[in-house]
């Protein structure tokens, strides 16, 4: 074990220097109570090291030991339905009400264990040797380590175990033995391997009609979510994180105010997965790392969450990562560069932002995992741009990395219109790798509903600033017509009620039924005024309020309403071309 003396420290950076020998981003224990650091810098006999914990009271002349590994987290299975810390340490009541420094990661549990495999097998890094059932949480499989290869001369039976104790000893071909327990030891900065990476294979579907239906996100994809100060951004994600058909959801709170997560943790324990009927917490992982919090460790609990998720990904699971947010967790980028000495860059984040940027979002994929099961790590990042300036380094370097871009609005959200995600300064690349979803999922016109209903809201945008000027009713009737229809989609389709229990999910059967029927409404409008009909008899049709309320209204189990109400709109406007508008609807 390597040791220096610190010699100098200011925050979460010191400087040690020491004749013996350390690595870059190797991990380090600081002081009498250990607090957790990494190594980030080496200048001759001097090392820079970040410490992941509140460093009040340390000083000058105080030891720094070196452990030989990188910064690594323990992973197997305790983790679901836990809360844990930035760099995967547990946090319980047990601790008291406040975070106590230096603590420790190791908290003793018992799981299931039926194994596998037997004695004599061959198996290679990443394989399952066993299946794993906990109280909480779904069962989870034992992975031999990645580096791991050889044969299976000793597996425990079934039983009941300790989640570090050696239930599995595997033999190399050179007589090197490992023994193997539930958990291992994986580095935060290193992705784990995989056989290979798979194509878009289908969408991460989230229940929300704007984000699958207008800009859809596929599974193993990578998705941001921008917006000022109270545009909705957690409360959209904690409803992903609820209603996404994903297997696991993997939270990581980076640096947000405590109050949000505290609202979180309250909330989640209570909520019932609607794909399970269980309670939600059994398929998610919690890491809090509040703006109180050491700042450091802020950096490291985006790396942390995305090698867990990885973890679970390569388990055969479908996981989606919310990280709220990327901005907080850049602003740690800053302060600790600036404490360095380094060279700012633009608006004083450091040169190599974009780098770290991409170094999180490159790892969401759909894979082959080493077991031979496909799994996905899709990542959904929040972005908190100063003063709502879409131009300011985090969210322009997010939209290089990116594919799917969720621009949340703060006029939408003061008009309490939910969610508040703007149809025109929003996109999604996935789209072309998507239609064949739709197609099996009889919508074969989602392609060019999409396209008509965005080309709307776009001409909407247009016409009500010559509205303004002018006046609505002094505008031709097709550009009534226009606004009537934009208004439609958007009161219809794109408002979402997350107080109704109706609407606060739509699936995609729904949503492309919701879609057809407003596209007929369109159509048939557009025809009633070729045929002559007044705007003002097909904007005052009762019929049009139903449409507006067909959300809330037609629940999952009665899809076939939508085709009734599409046979009782032929029949309206069949009425307005005899001229009959007062019975219509």
């Amino acid at each position: 074990m390597s040791e220096a003396r610190i010699n100098w420290i200011s925050g979460p950076v010191l400087r040690a220097t020491s004749e013996q020998q350390f690595h870059i981003h190797e991990s380090i224990r600081v002081g009498e109570v250990g607090l957790l650091g990494e190594v980030i810098r080496i200048n001759g006999d001097e090392i820079v090291a970040q410490v992941y914990e509140d460093t009040s009271g340390l000083r000058p002349g105080e030891a720094v030991f070196g452990s030989g590994s990188p910064l690594s987290v323990r992973l197997g299975p305790g983790l679901l339905g836990n809360l844990f810390d930035g760099l995967l340490r547990p946090l319980t009541l047990e601790q008291g009400n406040f975070v106590k420094p230096g603590i420790q990661a190791r908290v003793e549990e018992k799981f299931g264990f039926t194994p596998r495999l037997k004695p004599g097998d061959q198996v290679e890094g990443g394989a399952i040797f066993g299946t794993l059932n906990s109280a909480k949480g779904r069962p989870q499989y034992a992975l031999v380590p990645p580096w791991v290869n050889g044969e299976v001369t000793w597996i425990d039976e079934a039983g009941e175990y300790p989640d570090d104790k050696t239930i599995c000893i595997i033999k190399e071909s050179d007589g090197k033995e490992h023994q193997l327990s539930m958990c291992h030891d994986w580095p935060v900065r290193e992705p784990r391997p995989i056989k290979k990476r798979m194509k878009i294979q289908g969408p991460l579907l989230t229940g929300q009609r704007i984000l699958d239906s207008l800009f859809p996100l596929a599974c193993g994809g990578r998705a941001a979510m921008p917006g000022g100060f109270g545009t909705g951004k957690t409360v959209l994600q904690e409803t992903l994180a609820k209603w996404c058909d994903a297997d696991v959801i993997v939270y990581v709170g980076c640096g947000e105010r405590g109050n949000e997560m505290a609202g979180v943790l309250d909330e989640f324990p209570q909520l019932e997965d609607p794909h399970s009927g269980r309670q939600l917490m059994e398929r998610t992982l919690i890491i809090a790392n509040t703006s109180n919090m050491p700042v450091a460790a802020r950096e490291a609990s985006i790396y942390t969450a995305v090698t867990v998720a990885e973890y679970l990904r390569d388990q055969g699971l479908r996981v989606a990562l919310m990280a709220d947010s990327t901005s907080r967790w850049a602003e740690a980028l800053r302060e600790v560069s600036g404490r360095l000495g380094e060279l700012p860059g633009e608006s004083g984040y450091p040169a190599y932002l974009s780098s770290r940027l991409a170094d999180f979002y490159e790892r969401a994929a759909a894979v082959h995992t080493l077991c031979g099961k496909t799994g996905s790590v899709t990542l959904i990042g929040a972005i908190s741009p100063p003063g709502g300036d879409f131009s300011e380094p985090v969210t322009t370097h997010t939209k290089r990395y990116t594919k799917v871009y969720w621009t949340l609005d703060s006029t939408r959200a003061q008009a309490r219109f939910y969610p508040a995600v703007h149809p025109l300064l929003s996109y999604s690349e996935d789209i072309q790798s998507l239609v064949d979803f739709w197609k099996q999922n009889h919508h074969p016109d989602w392609l060019k509903q999409r396209r008509r209903f965005l080309s709307m809201m776009e001409d909407q945008q247009r016409l009500e600033r010559m509205a303004r000027i002018i006046g609505k009713d002094a505008l031709p009737p097709r550009q009534q017509h226009t606004l009537m229809c934009a208004e439609l989609i958007n009161e219809a389709f794109l408002r979402q009620s997350a107080f109704s229990d109706i609407d606060r999910y739509c699936s995609p059967q729904r949503q492309a039924a919701m879609m057809r029927l407003i596209h007929h409404f369109i159509v048939k409008s557009e025809e009633a005024l070729e045929r002559g009909v007044a705007i003002e008899d097909i904007s005052s049709m009762p019929l049009l309020r139903r449409l507006q309320r067909m959300g809330e209204e037609i629940g999952e189990d009665n899809i076939k309403a939508f085709t009734q109400l599409s046979h009782s709109l032929d029949e309206a406007f069949s009425k307005l071309k005899e001229g009959e508008t007062d019975a219509a609807g």
